[in-house]
């Protein structure tokens, strides 16, 4: 029997890669007088409902889409997440 479930994938930027919005974040921040933020790093979240038969099968058909599609595996890394 099928299920609904919720699942974020959380992505972003390998540590190693440079991240122009992050730091254009920062220093916005900055300006604004947050002079305590050091280091900001931007990335994206997906929000996906799909049916599974469990959560390990919800978290699986989410990996295989995430590396597939979602995440730029080159430059990316990603989290899952049940919500």
């Amino acid at each position: 029997m099928q299920e609904t479930f919720l699942v974020r994938v959380d992505v972003m930027l390998r540590q190693e890669i440079n991240d122009p919005q992050g730091l254009a974040i920062a220093n916005g921040l900055r300006e604004l007088g947050y002079r305590e933020v050091s280091k900001v790093r931007a990335g994206k979240r997906i929000d996906l409902e799909l049916t599974a038969e469990n959560a390990d099968s919800a978290i699986s058909k989410a990996d295989s889409m995430a590396s597939e599609l979602l995440a730029n595996l080159v430059i990316e890394d990603y989290s899952i997440t049940l919500i």
